[in-house]
Order: C-alpha cells, then structure tokens, then sequence
C-alpha cells in the first residue's frame, strides 16, 4: 500500500529541512566564536569538524530537497541558469568585489522560490569553480552563502498593489535592490569569518585569540572585516549588484516569469 504526502506537508518538511541545514551551517560558518566553550584537549578539532560539516550538509541537502523539484523543467532551468551564472561569475573573475552573478541569483530566487534560489546558488559555484579551476576550502563556505543568497530572495514579502503596472514594478526593484546591498555585505561577513582565524597573526586588534572571551572576538572580527573588506570588497559589491538590479532586473524578472514552473519552490 502506497502512502499519499500531501504537497503541503511536502512543502514543510523541506523548509524544515532547510532551515536545520542552514542552522547547522551558520554554526560552522561561526566556529570561532565557539572554541572557547568546548573542553582544552577537544578545542583543535572545532574548525576541523566545522570544514567537514559544510560539504555533508551540502549533499544532505540537496539530497533531501523535495522531490518536486527534480521535474525535468526544474533540472533545466536549473541547468541553464546555474551555467549562465558560472560564466558571469568567470567573468568577473579577479575584479575586486564585483558579484554580478548576485543579479542572478537574486532575480531568479524572487521569481522562483527559496528552494530553488538555494540550489540555484550552491550549482553556481560549484559548476564556476571546476570550470575555472578554483575548488578549495573555501568553495563549500560560498556554496553555502551563494545559496543563502538565492534563497533570501525567494523569502521577500509580496504585496498586492492597485496602483498602475509600472509603479508595481518600481517597488519590487526597489525591494530586490536594498536586499542586495543587505545581502552583499553579509555574504562577505560570512566568507570572512571562517577563515578569518587563520588570516592575521596574533598580537595585533584584530587578531583572533582563542583564548579570549566572545565579546573581544567579536570586536575584533567587527574591525578586522571592517577594514578589510566591508569599505571596499563588500561596498563594490553592494553596488555592482544595486545597478545590476535596477539596469537589467525587469526585464529579467519578466523573462523568468514567462518560463515560470508553476508554484513557487
């Protein structure tokens, strides 16, 4: 005998899922802030666990994501998206802060779904790093807050407006735009904080200190993310994305919505 699962149990089950996974991540993602609070003799293997537990919940994830969105249609899109966000991405490759492939990610998340700009995010990264050459420790960490990224904009309230056409459209560019300037500068607090241990000696203000209490840690990842990419890296970035949106995202968002899968995922 078969059993039935209702698409909206489905449905919540899979934002369970990703919701636990995304925890998980962010708690690795956060290892540093954490070695002070387990045991002397286990306190090398924080960061250890912390690298292994990003690309096991990448394929846990993509692994348990709902089964609808295996569809043929799905996979296509997918496919095709994931490819032209490789090659952007590539190409913008080695400009300082320049994400353009953010566009991307955060237009078709809004037309297409959380789950879908989660996946679309983590296949961007991984197709443009085997392409370019470019898969390293760090590679499952932004697969990770590409997919964030992706998946942020799927999450965006919607609102019914009555007014003309044109003005709908002007508020959700707007909307999508200050996302990407929140977006731009979390993925880059993100990407710095797992390796940002590894990054500064010690001795210095924004030294990391295993030892020191979370507080100080925090001030001092605060000011070494500060002067190190958020003034620039991250400010470009905020504005690569921002004139992306505004230059090109109706057209992008009307063209996505013409190949729309059906309800959002």
């Amino acid at each position: 005998m078969s059993v039935v699962v209702s698409p909206r149990r489905s449905i919540r089950f899979t934002a369970w899922t990703l919701t636990g996974g995304s925890v998980l991540a962010a708690a690795a993602f956060a290892w540093p802030f954490f070695v002070g609070a387990v045991p002397a003799d286990a306190q090398v293997a924080v960061p250890i666990v912390a690298f292994a537990l990003i690309p096991a919940l990448i394929v846990g994830l993509v692994l348990t994501l709902d089964r609808e969105m295996y569809t043929a249609k799905t996979v296509a899109l997918l496919g095709v998206l994931s490819a032209v966000g490789a090659a952007v991405r590539i190409a913008g490759a080695g400009v300082g802060g320049v994400e353009a492939v953010f566009v991307l990610l955060i237009l078709a998340g809004r037309v297409y779904g959380a789950r879908f700009g989660f996946l679309l995010g983590l296949l961007t990264i991984a197709v443009s790093s085997l392409l370019w050459g470019g898969f390293g420790p760090w590679t499952p960490f932004q697969m990770f807050a590409c997919g964030w990224v992706g998946a942020g904009a799927g999450l965006l309230p919607r609102w019914s407006i009555t007014t003309v056409q044109r003005w709908r459209i002007r508020c959700e560019i707007a909307l999508l735009a200050g996302y990407g300037v929140v977006a731009s500068y979390l993925f880059g607090l993100a990407m710095n904080l797992w390796f940002w241990p590894f990054a500064v000696g010690s001795g210095s203000g924004i030294s990391y200190e295993a030892a020191a209490d979370p507080g100080q840690n925090l001030a001092s990842f605060a000011l070494y993310s500060l002067v190190t990419s958020t003034l620039t890296w991250d400010t470009v970035r905020a504005i690569t994305t921002v004139v992306g949106i505004v230059l090109i995202g109706p057209a992008v968002l009307a063209a996505l919505r013409r190949a729309r899968l059906g309800p959002r995922r």
